[in-house]
Parts: structure tokens; C-alpha cells; sequence
């Protein structure tokens, strides 16, 4: 009698729940498949994140202090950290550089959102019309690997000294990008993702808006940062070259004006603050879109 009622006892747990139990049972398991995710202590996000890039940074000036004072260039060639500082102070006190790093700013980002505008479409264009493909393809993948700075002799012949001929840099530079990104996102698409969206109706347009350019966004995000890198380097690439008081400032031009007075201070202050605005721009945009667009299709924890 023992035996049986302990067979009996094991035995009811399989058993399915009637009526409301299910409805337990299954939010239950609901939250077994939900991962706990709770917010990493101050103190934790600051010593992995923040820390890591602040050791970075003290050892380079670090070192760059050290050859500084161990004289291995002239100081006119290679100046200490504290003289690059001062020229940067200079141009503060002077109020110019927040309008010279504005200006470029500006530039930058409505010459990526037109490239945006452009390469998008072209992507699409590409990626799913096979003759096209075969047309253009080879000829983006020559533009993204030409270098920027070749199209500036030919836009200042084409435009003159006038910002069309910075932003047409720009654009050259940026929409290959941007469409490769694209067409490698789409290439990337498992087939039976876009049957099951043509099963449900979503074709045309919509199937491009809801199936296409969702499945394909992780590389459309990494085409958008590397066309982001490319206009950026090709405003640079601009207005270092195309220099003309009807261009106003930017720091392109800044490291122009370092360079024809052989101020090496300001060449590399200048060099610096192209650095931190790129690096900017990828921390606080790039970076948080990527992750969450990884983090939602369990790519990144």
C-alpha cells in the first residue's frame, strides 16, 4: 500500500491543469524564459566601461609627455601636451572655436542625412534588382574604396570655392558607404524570412517597411557608421583643401591655418578636437542605436 500510493503521489505532478491552472502554468513558464535584467551598480558600469579609456588616454599623454621631455624632436616639431592645451585655451579665449567645431558639426550632419537620403533607396535598389546590381554594384564598391580627397580638385573645378563643392565631397564619400551597408544587410536575410512576410501581405513598400529593412538593419547600421566615418574624413579631406573666407571657419580650415603658420600646437589641438568630435558622435549616437538594435535580436547581452 505504500508503494502505491507513493507511485500515485509521483505520478500527479504530470498530470495537465484544468481550466484557470493553465493560465498559471504558462505564465510561469513565461517568466523562467525571461532573463532578470537588472540595472549593474554606479560603480560597476564606471569601472567597465569609463575606466578602461581613461587608462588609455593618461598612458598616451604619458608617453607623449616622455618624449616631450626627453627632446627627441624639437618642441616647434613635437610640442608637450601643455602647449597643445594652451593653444587650444587660445582659440576659447578668442571665442572662435565653439563656432569653428559647430560649423564642421553642421556639415557633417546634413551632408550624412543627404547621403542618407540617397544611399537608402540605392541600397534597396541594388540589393533586390539583380541587372542593377550587376550595373552598379562594381562602381560603389570602387567609390567607397577611392579615397575621399581625389574628388576635391574635380568639385573646386566643378562648384568653385562654395559649400557645394564641400557637400558633393561629402556625398561621394558617404552614399557608397551607406548603400554597400545596405545591400549586405539584405544579402544577409534568411529566404524564409521574406516568404513568411510575402505570406502575410506584406509586399511592395510595406514589405520593404516592416520585413525588408528591419531584417536587414544590423548591417545598414554598421553601412550608416562606416558612412558616417567616410563624411566626416571627406569634410575634412574638403575643408582642407577648398579654403575661402566665403566658406567660414571649420577645423578643416583650422588645421590649415596651424599648418601655413607652422603653429605645430595648434596643428595637433586641431587634430585632437577632429578625434573627440568623431569619437563623440560614435559614443552617443552609433553605439546606443547598435546595441539596441543587437540587444533586441539576442545578439548582445
Amino acid at each position: 500500500m505504500a508503494s502505491t500510493s507513493t507511485e500515485t503521489a509521483a505520478e500527479e505532478p504530470l498530470k495537465a491543469p484544468a481550466g484557470g491552472d493553465l493560465a498559471g502554468l504558462e505564465a510561469g513558464l513565461d517568466a523562467l524564459d525571461t532573463r532578470a535584467s537588472a540595472r549593474p551598480p554606479l560603480a560597476q558600469v564606471l569601472r567597465k566601461k569609463a575606466l578602461p579609456p581613461l587608462v588609455a588616454v593618461v598612458l598616451v599623454l604619458g608617453l607623449w609627455q616622455l618624449a616631450f621631455a626627453l627632446d627627441l624632436k624639437p618642441d616647434y616639431q613635437l610640442p608637450g601636451p601643455l602647449m597643445v592645451w594652451d593653444a587650444l585655451a587660445e582659440e576659447w579665449y578668442k571665442g572662435t572655436i565653439l563656432d569653428i567645431i559647430w560649423q564642421s558639426v553642421s556639415r557633417g550632419a546634413l551632408g550624412f542625412l543627404v547621403a542618407l537620403a540617397i544611399g537608402t533607396p540605392l541600397g534597396l535598389l541594388v540589393a533586390r534588382v539583380a541587372p542593377v546590381r550587376a550595373a552598379i554594384g562594381p562602381i560603389l564598391s570602387g567609390l567607397q574604396s577611392l579615397p575621399s580627397v581625389a574628388w576635391v580638385p574635380a568639385a573646386i573645378i566643378w562648384f568653385g570655392l562654395t559649400d557645394a563643392t564641400i557637400y558633393a565631397v561629402v556625398l561621394l564619400g558617404a552614399v557608397p558607404s551607406i548603400a554597400n551597408g545596405l545591400v549586405a544587410g539584405v544579402d544577409r536575410i534568411d529566404p524564409l524570412h521574406l516568404r513568411a512576410g510575402k505570406v502575410i501581405g506584406a509586399t511592395g513598400l510595406r514589405g520593404i517597411w516592416h520585413v525588408l529593412l528591419p531584417a536587414a538593419l544590423p548591417g545598414y547600421i554598421a553601412g550608416l557608421k562606416q558612412g558616417w566615418a567616410f563624411s566626416w574624413r571627406s569634410l575634412m579631406a574638403a575643408e582642407l583643401i577648398a579654403t575661402s573666407p566665403e566658406l567660414g571657419a571649420g577645423l578643416g580650415q583650422l588645421l590649415e591655418t596651424g599648418r601655413s603658420y607652422q603653429d605645430m600646437p595648434l596643428v595637433l589641438g586641431a587634430i585632437l578636437l577632429i578625434l573627440l568630435v568623431g569619437i563623440g558622435i560614435e559614443l552617443l549616437i552609433f553605439a546606443p542605436v547598435e546595441r539596441r538594435v543587437l540587444r533586441a535580436r539576442g545578439l548582445l547581452r
